[in-house]
């Protein structure tokens, strides 16, 4: 028997050919380096018995009905599965995977650090200032930032990428852990003397805010108005999880006001556009104590080869007629 798979936009090559090898597939990629419009979507996923999807997409009842009834898994190119409708793939039998992995976890780490570090030291700032001309000779409060080493860190949510950037931050720039989480994480405890603490102390506490949690029903605006008060006006957040943990309306107002410090954002809650409101006087992109990013946390050629890996393998495995390594349900 054929499967026809299709891919809705060009990942890197190791798992597509992965998949061509195997004489089973007949592979169609979207051949655009951009994301796929809705209505051409609805339209190439006719007959797929298989859809490797990217996170841009949304993988709905709308894209099943498309399909056909032949479908009978969705392999999504990322470690969040936000955009896939679970409840109505599991009611249509539809197996759906994600491509976790230790590397991935690695650069999503080092790049909340990244964020951390330019926010701390205001390098975009520093850049622009001397792109523009501006520097002229060295002043003893130009540009001042806060140190990293002793200062207080709070992470909401411990899986592989917090606690990456837990025991970066530890060994690193002996910096004090709180946490949040579900569940309390004795290892992470025992390993960097992280201390366990309700959300709203760690908000109270921490000089940095860095969040890993899924987005789910329970973690939409996670972080709204009400706990903007409680950080430090010193403090700053930093989000690399998904857009709207984070209400985007109650953060411009926080940083207006001054209520934080400064934000390091790589993730939106209106992705694709980096503002829901982009002409707002307050808009994030007019803030300069803002570092942006466009979701590329895990942005580098290891981890997303290893990402097109992994979803390969998935795919390998259900055509095996295997559990998939990566099964979401």
């Amino acid at each position: 028997m054929m499967y026809n798979i299709f891919v809705t936009r060009d990942i890197p090559d190791e798992g597509l050919k992965m998949l061509r090898a195997n004489k089973r597939v007949r592979l169609e990629v979207y051949e655009k380096d951009r994301a796929i419009p809705r209505r051409e979507l609805l339209r190439r996923v006719r007959g797929a018995d298989i859809i490797l999807s990217i996170l841009t997409e949304r993988m709905d009842a709308a894209v099943f009905n498309a399909a056909g009834s032949q479908l009978k898994m969705v392999a999504n190119y990322a470690v969040g599965f936000d955009n896939v409708d679970l409840t109505e793939a599991k009611r249509r039998g539809i197996v759906v995977t994600n491509t976790p992995g230790a590397l991935i976890s690695e650069s999503v780490a080092e790049h909340t650090i990244a964020l951390m570090f330019a926010l701390a030291h205001r390098i975009c700032e520093g850049d622009r200032y001397t792109r523009a001309g501006k520097y002229k000779a060295w002043g003893p409060k130009l540009l001042l930032g806060t140190d990293f080493f002793g200062k207080t860190v709070g992470i909401i949510g411990t899986g592989r990428i917090g606690a990456g950037v837990v025991k970066r931050l530890h060994d690193g720039f002996n910096m004090h852990i709180l946490y949040n989480d579900l569940q309390r994480n004795p290892e992470l405890e025992q390993a960097t003397n992280a201390k366990y603490r309700t959300l709203n102390d760690v908000l109270a506490q921490s000089d940095f805010v860095s969040l890993h949690v899924p987005l789910l029903p329970s973690t939409h605006h996670l972080i709204g108005a009400k706990q903007f008060k409680m950080m430090k006006p010193t403090a700053f957040l930093v989000n690399t999880a998904r857009g709207p943990i984070v209400d985007e309306t109650a953060l411009l107002r926080a940083l207006r006001d001054k209520k934080i410090a400064g934000a390091g954002l790589d993730v939106y809650e209106c992705e694709p556009l980096i503002d829901c409101h982009p002409r707002d006087a307050l808009a994030l992109r007019r803030m300069h104590n803002v570092v942006l990013t466009p979701h590329t946390a895990s942005a580098t050629e290891q981890t997303r080869q290893e990402m097109s890996r992994i979803a390969a393998k998935n795919i390998l495995a259900f055509l095996q007629n295997k559990q998939p390594p990566n099964a979401v349900i």
